[in-house]
């Protein structure tokens, strides 16, 4: 015997949801949706007190919809990286992110020393900027406010995260690299074949062929680890772009733009305030200094990569002799046998337009 199939009940959800239900909904929906938009993240940093460090880090979180920080990894290079977590850890909460966990990678370049940075001033002339090494290594100063935060990295290592976090997620992190290159090439030296697992490297450092600002030869985050920045650019990786001082020299910051920023009270402002206007490059007392966007051009890539206007592809690495030159970014000549994958190495950009956004993200209330 046969029975004839139940007739099914059709609802017009519309009409039948209660409000609540479709908010619901609709935030689920839209939760998902950026979810799978989002380009995840690792945030590789050697913070100074807020500077181009403190601005690509609040420009990224203040941009959900684009990308997602699944972490801050800090490196020695501008400060040594103890005094980098507790600068990151007051610019995650006046970013209004303190959630965000942080760890803590190298200490020390691979092999630069305060003994070799020495001989290389006296032997080739005077260093423009030495970061960590200009500082005592025990010297812990208060962020913004003058109060330590309290704060606490988490207890794996910055290599191990990198590492764990990729590894997690082959194919699908972007590392944003905007300090010298230890934590990066200690994960690749720990790990062989994880570089093939990394979607790409967003880095700023180097310079080809424009001068130094650490030596007349290199860019500060490749002249403090040359050896690691060089190990970085040979890997494998598929995709390698580069934002050298070439480009960073055409996205200033005058008292122009200073003033702009300023003219909005947030926490975060407050903080370039003091910075931009008392430390470097000192706008309160000298109203014809400038600066660069440096790091911010970087992260401002990862939200809208149509601000660049001209680029071009080359294998590189970096001078690892000890010398004048230790540190300088130059073609590389022979190539193994399969090539690592080309740098994009970026050139010039359109300033209003990346102004535009650094300005409005840094400025959001």
């Amino acid at each position: 015997m046969t029975f004839p199939a139940p007739k099914r009940k059709r609802y017009n959800t519309s009409s039948t949801m209660t409000a609540f239900e479709r908010l619901r909904l609709a935030v689920f929906i839209a939760g998902t949706t950026m979810a799978a938009a989002q380009e995840k993240i690792i945030f590789d940093t050697d913070s100074g007190f807020f500077g181009d460090d403190g601005a690509a880090l609040t420009m990224l979180l203040r941009s959900p919809e684009k990308v997602r920080v699944l972490g801050v990894t800090v490196v020695s290079g501008n400060v040594w990286s103890k005094q980098g977590a507790e600068y990151m850890f007051d610019i995650m909460q006046a970013a209004g992110h303190p959630d965000v966990p942080l760890y803590m990678g190298a200490n020390l370049p691979l092999r630069r020393t305060q003994a070799l940075t020495n001989e290389e001033a006296g032997r080739w002339g005077k260093l423009e900027f030495t970061g960590a090494f200009g500082r005592p290594p025990t010297q812990m100063l208060a962020p913004f406010g003058g109060k330590f935060t309290g704060r606490k990295p988490e207890s794996e290592s910055a290599v191990d995260f990198i590492i764990r976090t990729v590894e997690e997620n082959p194919g699908e992190v972007t590392i944003l690299e905007i300090a010298p290159m230890t934590n990066v090439a200690l994960a690749l030296r720990k790990r062989p074949g994880l570089a093939e697992k990394i979607k790409r490297l967003v880095f700023m450092g180097g310079n080809l062929y424009v001068r130094g600002n650490a030596s007349k030869e290199a860019e500060f985050n490749f002249w403090f680890d040359p050896d690691a920045a060089d190990e970085v650019l040979r890997s494998m990786i598929p995709e390698k772009v580069m934002f050298g001082l070439d480009i960073c020299d055409h996205a200033p910051i005058t008292k122009k733009e200073f003033d702009q920023l300023i003219a909005v009270k947030t926490p975060v402002t407050e903080r370039i305030a003091e910075d931009f206007g008392n430390r470097y490059p000192g706008f309160f007392k000298n109203a014809k200094a400038s600066a660069y966007i440096w790091d911010a051009l970087a992260a401002a890539y990862l939200l809208d990569p149509g601000f660049v206007t001209r680029s071009e592809e080359q294998s590189l690495a970096v001078e690892t002799h000890f010398g004048a030159t230790y540190g300088r970014v130059r073609g590389l000549k022979d190539p193994p046998d399969p090539p690592p994958p080309p740098t994009q190495v970026m050139l010039d950009l359109d300033f209003p337009r990346l102004f535009g956004m650094y300005r409005g993200l840094l400025t959001r209330k």
